[in-house]
């Protein structure tokens, strides 16, 4: 009887060992083809030291100081320190008042100007025997309170004005009937006045108000008129 030779099947490779190893190569090949050149990529900006400071650093901050500390001298050194030239009556001073109150509202410190030389002569004033009693001494005393710190930077000038009115009024009603109606206005103006002179109506109220007061002021100046 013939042996028959039996022989096993060889077991096939598994097909999803073939298609991870066909994805492996796929992935390998596209990394080194689709990968980008670093001769492509664009270089980073070079930052210099003179482009990294603002360009507002602290040469333009500076001159920006040394111009606002310049406006600020001009407008305090504008600023009467006093004026020793006025007689008992204070007549010089009123037409010093008068042309300052004609010149330009818009140049600097002219409200400041205007107010200390009303000040100086308003004060003048109250050392006359008949406008001498304790209303007009004690509107003399605001009005130098009011008006003490007028060199500094930022101060109000509305408390002077209106303590100037005020003063002008009191005097007006110890000796000068004929002055009311003046006075009346001039109070009234004082306190619509916001104390600066920033835009056109600000400057243009100071010029009214200063004009008013001169006015007044002249008549103020003039002895009294005995009946």
């Amino acid at each position: 009887m013939a042996d028959i030779n039996i022989q096993r099947k060889k077991s096939s490779p598994s097909p999803w060992l073939l298609v991870l190893l066909a994805a492996v190569v796929v992935a390998v090949a596209a990394y080194f083809f689709l990968r980008p050149d670093p001769a492509d990529e664009p270089a980073p900006p070079v930052v210099t030291p003179e482009a990294a400071a603002p360009a507002t650093a602290p040469d333009t901050l500076a001159a920006a100081a040394a111009v606002d500390q310049a406006t600020r001298r001009a407008a305090i050194d504008s600023i009467p320190q006093g004026d020793t030239s006025q007689d008992a009556g204070g007549s010089e001073t009123a037409s010093a008042l008068a042309t300052q109150a004609a010149s330009d509202p818009a140049a600097p410190g002219y409200a400041l100007n205007g107010l200390q030389k009303l000040t100086g002569v308003l004060v003048s004033l109250t050392d006359r025997d008949d406008l001498r009693d304790p209303t007009t001494t004690e509107q003399r005393d605001n009005l130098t309170s009011a008006t003490a710190r007028l060199g500094e930077p930022n101060t109000s000038l509305r408390p002077g004005f209106v303590a100037a009115a005020g003063l002008i009024r009191a005097m007006q009603q110890k000796a000068y009937p004929d002055l009311e109606t003046q006075a009346n206005a001039l109070v009234s103006l004082a306190g619509q006045l916001s104390g600066r002179s920033t835009t056109a109506v600000e400057q243009h109220q100071n010029q009214q108000f200063l004009t008013q007061a001169a006015a007044a002021v002249r008549i103020l100046s003039e002895p009294k008129q005995l009946n």
